[in-house]
C-alpha cells in the first residue's frame, strides 16, 4: 500500500472517529430530550387529574408524521390499568370521521356538496317547504336552521331507533332559521349524514367505517356504536362517572341513539394514527383535505372540525367530545404537524377544565411551561361544600333569631323580603332554560344538569328549603303574634 493510500485511510478513520464522537452526544440530548418531555407529561396530567377528581384517562400525542406518546392513566373500577390501547368513546370528536366519509363519497362523484340533501330521499314529504333546500354542505357545516328546540336530540322521548326513524322526523320538523343563514350546533346534522353514506355507499355506516377509514388507517381497535346502550354493555370500555362533590360517582351513560354524530370508540394508539391521516392525504384528494380542514361560512365550525388559527398564526383544528360520563379532547396544529388527543371516563363537569390538558400538553412539547387552571374541581367542589354547610347553620341562626326576636315586620316587607329568598328556587326551576340559553342553543335533559354540576343543584335545593323555611317562619310570626 502506497504511503498516499495510507494517508487517505487515515484521514478518514479519523473523520468517522471524530463523526462518532459529535453524534453520540447529539443523540443522548435527542433520548434525555424526548424523555424529559415525556416525564414532564406525565406529571403535568397524572397532577392534573388528581386536582380533578378524574379516575382514567388517555393520551394520544401524533408529532412529525410519527406516534409521538400513546398512553393510558388511572384504572377501571376493577382494578384493571387503562393503556395506550384502552377503548373509550371519542363522543362528538365522530363528527371529523362522519364528514371525512362524506368527502370520501363525494371525491368519488356519489354526493354532490351543495346538491339538497332532500334529492337523496326522493320518499321526504317534509310540511316546511324550506326543508327540502337544505344542502349537504349545510349540514355539513352546522347551518340547516335546525336546533335543540325545533328538532330535539337528547331529549326526545321515546329515543329513536334508527337513522331511518330519524329521518322520517323532517317530515314534521319546522326550521328555527332559513338553511345557510345562521350556525347551531345540533347533533341530529350528523346523523342525517351518516344515513346518506348509508344510502350512496349501499354499506351500513358502521361497516362503511370499518372498510374506508379505520382498516386503511390501522385504526384495529377502533369501532362505531349506535346507541349509548352498546357503550354500557361493553366491558372491555371503563365505565364512566360523574362527580360529586369531588367524588367520582359510577355511572351507565344513559340511552341515547348516536351513531354518525358521536358513535365512535377508539384507543390512544389508534387515535394517533388518525391524526397522522390529517396531513398525510391517504384518504382523500388534497383539494378535499383543504376543504376539509377549513371554517365554514357562518363561523369557525367547518366539515366535522372547529378551523382556526393559534396563537403564531399557524392553522389549527380541533373539536371537544361531550358525553354524561365519558369526555374527549382533541387539537391538531396542521402547520406544526402536532396532534393531541385525550379521553376521560369522566363527563362534563361545570368545574373541570378538560381542555387545559391539550393545551398544557402542547405548550410542554414546544418547550414553554404548562399551567395548572386555577379553576378545578378539588378548588371549586370544596367550596360548595362549605356553601352547604354555611347554608345550614345559617339556617340555624335564622331560626334561633326569629324564636328570640319575635319582632313582626309590616307585609310590604315580608313580600319584598319573600321574593327575594324565592330567586334560588327559581334558578332551579328555569335551570334547564338558562343551561340553553348560556349553551348557545343546547337543550339538556335533567339528567345532564345533575352530572354537570350536582353540587351546585344540591346547594341550591338546600338554599331553597333554608328560604322557604324562614318565610313560613316569618308568616306564622306575623299572622300568628
Amino acid at each position: 500500500m502506497t504511503t498516499a493510500k495510507k494517508k487517505l485511510i487515515l484521514c478518514l478513520c479519523s473523520v468517522l472517529l471524530m463523526f462518532s464522537i459529535l453524534v453520540k452526544p447529539v443523540f443522548a440530548i435527542e433520548v434525555q430530550n424526548k424523555a424529559s418531555i415525556l416525564q414532564k407529561i406525565d406529571n403535568y396530567v397524572e397532577n392534573n387529574m388528581k386536582v380533578n377528581n378524574i379516575k382514567g384517562a388517555a393520551l394520544a400525542v401524533a408529532n412529525n408524521k410519527e406516534v409521538f406518546y400513546a398512553k393510558g392513566y388511572g384504572a377501571y373500577s376493577d382494578g384493571r390499568e387503562i393503556t395506550g390501547r384502552t377503548p373509550l368513546p371519542i363522543a362528538s370528536l365522530s363528527k371529523s370521521f362522519t364528514a371525512l366519509a362524506v368527502l370520501q363519497l363525494v371525491e368519488k362523484g356519489k354526493i354532490d356538496l351543495d346538491a339538497p340533501y332532500a334529492s337523496y330521499f326522493p320518499d321526504l314529504s317534509p310540511e316546511d317547504e324550506r326543508v327540502r333546500t337544505i344542502s349537504v354542505r349545510n349540514l355539513l357545516n352546522q347551518t340547516t336552521g335546525f336546533n335543540d328546540k325545533v328538532n330535539p336530540d337528547m331529549t326526545h322521548s321515546p329515543q329513536y331507533q334508527s337513522l331511518q326513524e330519524i329521518n322520517q322526523s323532517l317530515n314534521t320538523v319546522k326550521l328555527a332559521n332559513d338553511p345557510g343563514t345562521a350556525y347551531s350546533y345540533h347533533n341530529p346534522n350528523y346523523q342525517y349524514l351518516a344515513l346518506l353514506v348509508e344510502k350512496v355507499s349501499g354499506q351500513n355506516f358502521s361497516a362503511y367505517l370499518e372498510n374506508n377509514i379505520f382498516q386503511p388507517l390501522g385504526m384495529s381497535h377502533t369501532f362505531n356504536v349506535s346507541t349509548t346502550q352498546q357503550i354500557n354493555e361493553n366491558l372491555a370500555i371503563p365505565r364512566g362517572h360523574y362527580l360529586l362533590f369531588g367524588h367520582p360517582v359510577k355511572q351507565a351513560e344513559p340511552l341515547w341513539f348516536i351513531d354518525g354524530p358521536a358513535g365512535i370508540i377508539s384507543t390512544a394508539e389508534d387515535m394517533a394514527k388518525w391524526m397522522l391521516a390529517q396531513s398525510n392525504n391517504l384518504l382523500l384528494d388534497p383539494q378535499l383535505m383543504e376543504q376539509y380542514h377549513t371554517a365554514g361560512q357562518s363561523g369557525k365550525y367547518g366539515m366535522g372540525w372547529l378551523a382556526e388559527e393559534d396563537a403564531h398564526g399557524g392553522r389549527m383544528i380541533s373539536h371537544s367530545g361531550i358525553f354524561w360520563t365519558y369526555k374527549a379532547e382533541e387539537t391538531i396544529y396542521l402547520d406544526e404537524q402536532l396532534g393531541i388527543t385525550m379521553m376521560f371516563n369522566s363527563g362534563l363537569n361545570a368545574f373541570v377544565d378538560y381542555s387545559a390538558f391539550v393545551d398544557g400538553i402542547a405548550k410542554i412539547i414546544k418547550g414553554e411551561k404548562a399551567k395548572f387552571p386555577i379553576v378545578n374541581d378539588r378548588n371549586m367542589e370544596t367550596i360548595m361544600i362549605l356553601l352547604v354547610v354555611a347554608t345550614i347553620l345559617w339556617s340555624v341562626y335564622l331560626y334561633y333569631r326569629i324564636n328570640k326576636s319575635n319582632k313582626v315586620i309590616t307585609t310590604g316587607k315580608l313580600i319584598f323580603s319573600s321574593v327575594g329568598r324565592l330567586f334560588p328556587t327559581l334558578i332551579l326551576l328555569f335551570l334547564s332554560p338558562l343551561a340553553t340559553f348560556i349553551g348557545a342553543g343546547r337543550v339538556l335533559p335533567w339528567f345532564g344538569l345533575w352530572t354537570t354540576m350536582p353540587s351546585l343543584i344540591i346547594w341550591l335545593i338546600v338554599l331553597s328549603l333554608v328560604n322557604i323555611m324562614y318565610m313560613v317562619w316569618r308568616f306564622r310570626l306575623n299572622y300568628h303574634a
